[in-house]
């Protein structure tokens, strides 16, 4: 039985100061902090921001099937490959470190990371430091209230489809689509539809010298990077404390 810990700290959306003081002595105290790269090998978010906190030799980068969206079996062998990697790492090491964007416990690849692990190291500890989302990166950056009162907050990966999407919109709440550049016309064409363009932003690259943040009536009809994050607020006429 392993005696091991496997940590998975959010690093937030990009910004290096969006770290929270408990995940920086996370990645200070373990032994060493992995990071997932796309097989392409660029550096990811994750591993720019860590790199602000901790020194180069105490970072493992290993390979995830981050874009891989319609090869299922080429994606779970990416995960069985990096489960490997890191199992053995927890084999050498008491403390093991996986950074990853925003927080681990929402759409996180450390979520599979864990489950791959717990079965190839039996009795590893696997905790998580919660990190900063997108959305509230994006919400504090571009003035955007995500909830007030009463009203409810739906989180939609447009990886699902837009269909899903606009069954949000239709509702009463706070909807936030995230990973959606790729479908950013038919983003466009849900909010038209559901009367809820106005007042609705997105963001890319925050906090990173690329950042762009803009109005949803502005969306092109091209394709924008992968991670863009959508809030669209719930419609609101009541005045202040209107959704008590």
């Amino acid at each position: 039985m392993s005696g091991s810990r496997l940590i998975g700290v959010g690093v937030g959306p990009g910004d290096p100061e969006l770290v929270t003081v408990k995940g920086v002595r996370a990645l200070q105290e373990a032994d060493v902090v992995v990071v997932p790269v796309m097989d392409s090998g660029e550096r990811g978010r994750a591993e720019a921001t860590v790199l602000h906190y901790v020194g180069a030799e105490k970072v493992v980068r290993v390979v995830f099937a981050l874009n891989e969206r319609t090869d299922r079996a080429r994606r779970e062998a990416a995960w069985d490959a990096a489960g490997e990697r890191v199992a053995a790492l927890l084999r050498e090491h008491s403390a093991v470190a996986f950074a990853t964007i925003g927080d681990p416990n929402v759409y996180s690849t450390f979520t599979y990371l864990a489950q791959t692990v717990e079965e190839l190291v039996p009795g590893t500890a696997v905790e998580t430091v919660p990190g900063i989302t997108a959305m509230q990166d994006l919400a504090a950056r571009s003035g955007a209230v995500l909830t007030e009162g009463t009203e409810p907050l739906t989180l939609v990966p447009v990886t699902a489809g837009s269909a899903v999407l606009k069954e949000a919109l239709d509702g009463p709440g706070t909807v936030v689509a995230y990973k959606f550049g790729r479908l950013a016309a038919e983003v466009a064409t849900a909010l038209r539809e559901t009367g809820r363009t106005e007042g609705a932003v997105w963001g890319s690259a925050l906090g990173l010298p690329e950042e762009s943040i803009r109005p949803a009536a502005d969306l092109a009809e091209g394709t924008l990077p992968y991670l863009s994050t959508l809030i669209a607020p719930a419609p609101r006429d009541g005045g202040r404390g209107g959704k008590l």
